[in-house]
């Protein structure tokens, strides 16, 4: 079982700084790319142990949409999008440009939509970590799975070669007119990553 690694407000203000420019870089290249105006924020946003992941969604059985991408250079990992099924089909109609209630199963075009989210995510993320760390970080093609958010998970660390320990998550929201979508975006890094970035706030 891992320890908990406990943050100063200082540093915790580092991670929020991180979060927000992340989301404020997302939020632009989203709003290019469906011409018109689409909010993201971080409520919130903490390191917790990876076993934790899955109880963010309530229980480990959760259907989840995830969209998740290994991340290569000097910072190894993956990153996962991830939104409660509900809450997917709602992100596909504001996408889509559909009235939100519409999507009842994703179709392939739905999937590209959300894989080009979780890419522009991953991307605003990376950049802002690159900036932090002062490292290169690049991202692999994502993919995307629907399954219960524990399942997810497993099979994200399975497929790494890296022990990950610790996970930044982010509390997300998209916001556009009257629809706020919420889900959870996750910085897996492996155990070096982790101590770059720690340190690049002040933690150890």
């Amino acid at each position: 079982m891992s320890k908990e690694i406990k943050l100063t407000e200082a540093q915790l203000d580092a991670l929020r700084e991180l979060g927000g420019i992340g989301a404020g870089n997302a939020a632009t290249a989203m709003s290019q790319l469906l011409g018109k105006t689409v909010m993201m924020s971080v409520p919130k946003i903490d390191i917790i142990p990876v076993e934790k992941v899955p109880l963010l969604m309530g229980e480990p059985e959760t259907l989840v949409v995830g969209v998740y991408l290994r991340v290569l250079g000097d910072v190894l990992g993956s990153m996962l999008l991830s939104f409660p099924r509900d809450s997917a089909f709602s992100l596909v109609d504001v996408l889509m440009g559909r009235k939100v209630g519409s999507t009842k199963i994703l179709s392939e075009m739905d999937r590209s939509a959300l894989k080009e989210t979780g890419t522009i995510v991953a991307g605003a993320y990376l950049n802002a970590l690159s900036s932090l760390t002062h490292r290169t970080l690049l991202p692999c093609t994502p993919n995307l799975a629907f399954d219960m958010m524990g399942a997810i998970v497993d099979y994200i660390l399975i497929g790494l070669s890296q022990v990950i320990e610790f996970v930044i998550v982010l509390e997300v929201e998209f916001i556009e007119k009257e629809t706020k979508v919420k889900g959870f975006f996750f910085i897996l890094p492996d155990a070096e990553s982790l101590n770059v970035i720690l340190k690049s706030i002040g933690a150890e």
